[in-house]
């Protein structure tokens, strides 16, 4: 006897309701595979990468410690002992000491300065509408594609004749000229992201736009402002044609133009091992503010993103 295999219908109660489940189809192999070999290739750039970028720091710092000898004759090997002679030579006879002051001074001026100036005009320019808003905006992000190679002659002349000239105050100021239009085109796009409610809560509370903004709205834009104030402070911690053309007074020279006079100094007997100390000393004070304040640096940058 023949028989077939038949379906049979199951009735559903009465009062039930039978309901179609959709069973996600399984993605095809061939997605898997591309998806794998992508993120292989992906990886396998970044690792590239960081390779490239710690290669050299690594090899800078490991110089520092070598003889002159030694940094010729075997650029790769590691030194034979720690020469401590190097740091303390590049710290006090090439007045590395002095340059370090200089640059802590500008740069802290200067960053506190454009933080606070920055922070104020992006609130501004992000949550009120008044006339000329959006052309004040342009104009800070016209300031951004301005080179400023092309004011160097101008502005050297008004510093001059402002009485700035070979100043560390005065330095701090065009640092603080430089670097605003990055900062408030920054500031302005993560203060829109921040809720309105909060501050409508204080103004309701009789709180003044000066106290909201001080004690409300600037520590919820903490993740923004320090990460738009490592930048700034990685710009200006290596500026060197802003104080080179500004900052001529050898007793005021930054750590940029110190690094320049000790490697042309010598002319051909020229101190490597302290010249590698010294570019130790002047990059490790950023490596550290990086390291430090990375997590904060990458939430400042995806605060819109996952808002």
């Amino acid at each position: 006897m023949k028989t077939t295999d038949t379906h049979a219908s199951v009735p559903a109660e009465s009062g039930a309701t039978v309901s179609k489940v959709d069973v996600p189809a399984a993605k095809p192999a061939k997605e898997k595979t591309e998806g794998r070999v992508l993120n292989v290739f992906s990886h396998g750039m970044l690792v590239l990468w960081a390779f490239m970028v710690v290669l050299p720091l690594l090899w800078a710092v490991m110089t520092s410690f070598k003889d002159d000898s030694s940094i010729f004759s075997s650029p790769w090997a590691l030194p034979d002992k720690l020469h401590f002679d190097n740091w303390a030579r590049a710290w006090t006879d090439a007045n590395m000491s002095d340059y370090f002051l200089n640059t802590i001074l500008v740069v802290a001026g200067s960053l506190i300065g454009t933080l606070v100036l920055g922070s104020m005009a992006a609130y501004v320019l992000a949550r009120f509408d008044f006339p000329g808003n959006r052309f004040i905006y342009f104009l800070f992000i016209g300031g951004m594609s301005f080179p400023i190679m092309l004011a160097l002659v101008p502005l050297f002349y008004v510093v001059n004749n402002m009485g700035l000239l070979n100043t560390i105050h005065g330095l701090i100021l065009v640092y603080i000229a430089y670097s605003l239009p990055f900062t408030v085109f920054f500031l302005t796009a993560f203060f829109r992201t921040l809720p309105t409610s909060v501050a409508e809560a204080a103004f309701v509370d009789g709180a003044s736009h000066t106290r909201t903004f001080f004690q409300i709205m600037l520590p919820m834009a903490k993740p923004g402002l320090i990460s738009v104030g490592i930048f700034n402070f990685l710009g200006q911690w290596n500026q060197y044609m802003l104080p080179t053309v500004l900052n001529t007074d050898p007793d005021k020279r930054v750590l940029t133009q110190g690094l320049v006079q000790l490697a042309a100094s010598q002319g051909y007997k020229g101190d490597w091992s302290g010249l590698f100390a010294g570019l130790v000393m002047a990059m490790l004070p950023v490596l550290a503010a990086y390291i430090v304040f990375q997590r904060q640096v990458v939430q400042g940058l995806t605060a819109g993103a996952l808002k």
